[in-house]
């Protein structure tokens, strides 16, 4: 089973992945709060703010601080960007 690291040292499983947005949307928003309400959201931000939203085939949530582009090149195994792209301190 290959693992992701969505940030701080929290991991989630590759195959179990269907999608990893922007929360900017209106429709991911509330795609958001529909799984909140329904007490499938975990939020692994640690406090800081969403940057990335990753959709699981269970029907959870999890919130991410750091980049879409950068949680989808640890999924594909490319390496990190240049400047860092991130909002953690690991």
């Amino acid at each position: 089973m290959k693992l992701i690291n969505i940030g701080f040292g929290n991991m989630v499983s590759a195959s179990r992945v269907i999608a990893i947005v922007s929360p900017e949307s209106a429709p991911i928003k509330r795609i958001i709060q529909d799984v909140r309400d329904r007490g499938q959201l975990i939020d692994a931000t640690y406090g800081r703010r969403t940057r990335a939203v990753v959709i699981m085939d269970s029907g959870h949530v999890i919130l991410s601080a750091i980049q879409p582009e950068t949680v989808a090149g640890r999924m594909s195994g490319k390496s990190e960007p240049e400047n860092g792209g991130e909002a953690e301190n690991e």
